[in-house]
């Protein structure tokens, strides 16, 4: 006796591929929505970034350079 049923694999595949196809437009549809920022924003808050890892860099390495003076100074005599 012959069966005249589809292979379960063949359903799932199709199925599957339908659901990937159907995320990806969802996301280009939400990505179209987003309120992306300008050039010039970019820019802006690009420098903004750069300013403050370079402030925070100079604050801490002039406080490890002030340790390390009062180390040499009081203990490593």
């Amino acid at each position: 006796m012959k069966s005249n049923r589809k292979k379960p694999g063949r359903a799932f595949k199709k199925g599957f591929m339908n659901k990937i196809i159907q995320f990806l437009k969802e996301a280009k549809m939400e990505l179209m929505k987003v309120n992306w920022p300008t050039k010039q924003q970019t820019i802006n808050y690009t420098l903004l970034v750069i300013g403050i890892s370079i402030a925070i860099a100079i604050f801490l390495g002039s406080l490890d350079y002030f340790f390390e003076f009062l180390l040499k100074i009081f203990i490593l005599k």
